[in-house]
């Protein structure tokens, strides 16, 4: 059982050089000219930017609240919904990707199976991270009720955690892209 009292390590170092093979002869910069390219994985990727996004908004609006920018009123809805919304479409999204999407690529290039595993990994220590996001998210949200002296610390920890979450899913959902849209190009996937 995950520990998500913890901090979980996470990598910092880019993906290994044979997992990179296939992004060498479709580079990031020649997607978009791609035929190949098809609707359903630029929604892919924009799903990964509106995370990204969120991880942004979460951080930022607690930087807006500490710096005293905002008020508890205007803090607690953002930080409500922003914090709802990410966590939730996160675990949707990896759903699909372990269920259906991760399968469809395996089966169509054996390679993909060593960056699964990293993937994978990633999706374990995320949920810590999104658990210790929820946990502060929410006890700052209930200390603005009960104990408002005590909310700037907890909202320190939101920004913390925010921070670790963005910088998280920067790393990991640019490894995933990588090792992702190269295959989808070479086997012309779901185009």
């Amino acid at each position: 059982m995950l520990d998500t009292t913890q901090t979980p390590d996470i990598r910092t170092t880019p993906l290994p050089a044979e997992m990179r093979l296939l992004l060498d002869a479709h580079p990031r910069d020649g997607w978009d000219q791609n035929p190949a390219f098809a609707r359903s994985t630029r929604d892919w990727m924009a799903a990964h930017q509106l995370f990204r996004d969120l991880a942004y908004l979460l951080r930022t609006g607690a930087e807006h609240r500490l710096d005293g920018t905002w008020s508890d009123e205007d803090y607690a809805p953002r930080l409500s919904a922003y914090g709802d919304r990410l966590v939730r479409a996160l675990h949707g999204h990896h759903r699909f990707e372990d269920v259906s999407f991760f399968p469809e690529l395996s089966a169509a290039d054996a390679r993909f199976d060593r960056g699964l595993e990293i993937l994978e990994a990633d999706h374990l220590a995320l949920d810590a991270v999104l658990d210790r996001l929820t946990r502060s998210g929410n006890r700052a949200l209930k200390l603005m009720q009960l104990d408002p002296m005590q909310v700037r610390g907890e909202v320190g920890l939101v920004r913390d955690e925010a921070a670790r979450v963005e910088a998280f899913l920067e790393r990991h959902l640019g490894d995933e892209e990588d090792l992702v849209v190269p295959i989808l190009l070479e086997h012309r996937l779901r185009g």
